[in-house]
């Protein structure tokens, strides 16, 4: 049976679409309002506050909490200190990426790792035999995203003028109304914004709170449809759509390396041993055979797909997921995994695993379309992403 989130009190009678879905055992909204885009449009333009509690979170504590951490992952913890984020993936040993999440450092030896899977038995199998206590608290902390232009003044008003100095990929302490929290600068839209934790315990006043203080800033609850089309458009992948984690993959065809998902930034191959790095090395010395890149469908031209039959054109009203093929000419050359029309942008955007030698920017393709059953191929071009990065972001 799926589970209510610390906030599902709350939540449930807003939710006036009923538009529901699963989230790692939760009940998670897709929307509150009948129509899912005016949910997007405040988190581009306002703010929207979104609950993300069903992430797995997990306490590491110990003298060998960072060398154990340091194993796992593929970034380079040394170079992070108290108070920082750091964004990572982590690989088994074929170099195939298990997961991907946050750590936090609060500089005294103790850590948070997130993740989209279930990772304790991964942390302790890599631990065997060192000082690492490691500890479950998913079900003890709720967490609200509060994401978009007008953050940084709703929290203002919630927390304090302090919240301003925060940085890009931070956290802090702080209360709102007498409740502590811990407040990071962090978020899965593209956008400026914050994640709120609290103990569940203080979950139902703290969303009362930020109803309240996001009132005035024209705030709105908004749910996963409206942040995965936010997603797409910020350029990030997401596991079980773009990717599939190694340990439920069941070919190898679906499982990705980091470099495949275009995260070389991420791993750090010199800093010493850690798991996968001999399969990454190997990798880097034969070439990376598949990229994940950005691409843009030629709207104009698809378009006429629909008006040549008399239809009106059809974008995608939300955002998909499936493996569409992408085409060079004759040839076959990858998939894309997930789209959407940008409102924003007023663009068909998508993301999408092509092999190396079609990955580099500007390389000219073709999508497949299916227009009232017949197939058809639209122009696409590979694209820089993310697809829409505003410069206050992280300022």
């Amino acid at each position: 049976m799926l589970k209510g989130s610390p906030f599902h009190e709350r939540t449930f009678p807003l939710c006036q679409s009923w538009a529901w879905q699963a989230w790692s055992g939760y009940l998670s909204a897709s929307s509150y309002s009948v129509v899912p885009y005016m949910e997007y449009y405040a988190i581009r333009h306002t703010a929207g506050l979104i609950d993300v509690s069903p992430l797995y979170k997990y306490r590491i504590q110990g003298k060998d909490a960072l060398r154990v951490l340091n194993k796992i992952v593929t970034r380079d913890l040394r170079k992070f200190s108290k108070g920082h984020i750091v964004y990572t993936p982590w690989c088994d040993e074929r170099g195939k990426v298990v997961d991907d999440g946050t750590i936090w450092n609060y500089g005294d030896g103790t850590f948070r790792l997130t993740s989209a899977q279930p990772s304790l038995k991964w942390i302790e199998d890599n631990s065997v035999g060192l000082d690492v206590r490691v500890e479950d608290v998913s079900e003890d902390v709720g967490t609200l995203a509060l994401q978009g232009p007008s953050s940084r003044a709703i929290l203002r008003d919630a927390a304090g003028p302090a919240l301003d100095k925060l940085k890009f990929f931070r956290f802090t302490t702080a209360k709102i109304d007498g409740i502590p929290v811990e407040i990071s600068r962090t978020g899965y839209t593209g956008d400026l914004g914050y994640e709120i934790w609290v103990g569940r315990d203080q979950a139902l006043p703290l969303f009362d709170a930020m109803m309240k203080y996001g009132a005035p800033h024209h705030m709105q609850l908004a749910g996963q449809t409206a942040m995965d089309a936010c997603r797409i458009e910020a350029g990030f992948v997401l596991a079980e759509v773009d990717y599939v984690h190694s340990r439920s993959a069941l070919i190898d065809e679906q499982r990705y390396s980091p470099f495949e998902l275009g995260l070389d930034w991420a791993v750090a191959m010199n800093k010493g041993p850690f798991v996968g790095r001999t399969a990454l090395t190997e990798e880097l010395r034969s070439g990376v055979a598949r990229r994940t890149v950005g691409i843009e469908i030629d709207w104009a031209t698809a378009s006429t797909f629909f008006t040549d039959l008399g239809l009106p054109p059809q974008p995608p009203s939300e955002p998909w997921a499936d493996k569409v093929p992408i085409y060079a000419g004759l040839r076959q050359v990858g998939w894309a995994t997930s789209g959407v029309w940008s409102p924003t942008l007023k663009k068909y955007i998508g993301i999408a695993t092509v092999r190396s030698a079609y990955a580099k920017t500007g390389t000219p393709l073709e999508f497949e379309l299916e227009v009232e059953w017949e197939r058809k191929r639209a122009p696409a071009v590979v694209v820089e992403r993310p697809f829409y990065d505003p410069p206050y972001r992280k300022a």
